[in-house]
Parts: C-alpha cells; structure tokens; sequence
C-alpha cells in the first residue's frame, strides 16, 4: 500500500486532528484516510471535455440574443458584482 508524509502541518491543525480521530476512536493515520475520502467524494466534478463542448456551442448558440430592460452598462456591472471572486478579468 502507498504511503505519503505531510509536512509543514501547524500545531493547530495537527491538534483538531488527534481530537478528531480520539472522538471517531480512529488513528491519526485513519482519520486524515477517511478526511480525505470524505473530501473527495463530495467534492464537485469536473465535467468531461465533451460536456465542456456541448455548454460552449449552447452559448455560442445564446450569443446575441441577451434581451434586457436595461443599459448594456447596468447590466454588465450587475453580472460583475453577482460574481464570486476568481481569477482577475478584464470587462
């Protein structure tokens, strides 16, 4: 079976850690296995290249036909402060 080392842990987590696997009755080794499952099992997936694809050509599809009550202005800064924080973009 494979094997990693994780470095670099700070007290705080390592302490949240020990507690975690005391009050589940794991190991230490056991509670971040099953953290890490956990994890990725409910994380979000990431759509295949063909579903990427298909969402690309259903906006080329919807592209010039937005209809809004309001200035092309408005509309853009309400879209701009609806988004989370990512990457930066240029409007």
């Amino acid at each position: 079976m494979a094997s990693i080392t994780l470095k670099n842990l700070s007290e705080d987590l390592l302490h949240e850690l020990r507690e975690a696997a005391k009050g589940n009755r794991r190991s230490l080794t056991q509670e971040i296995i099953h953290l890490l499952e956990t994890a990725l099992r409910e994380r979000p997936k990431i759509a295949p290249p063909s579903d990427v694809k298909a969402q690309v050509a259903a906006w080329r599809k919807l592209a010039g036909k937005w209809e809004s009550d309001v200035a092309v202005e408005t509309e853009t800064r309400r879209i701009a402060s609806a988004r989370t924080r990512g990457r930066q973009v240029d409007l």
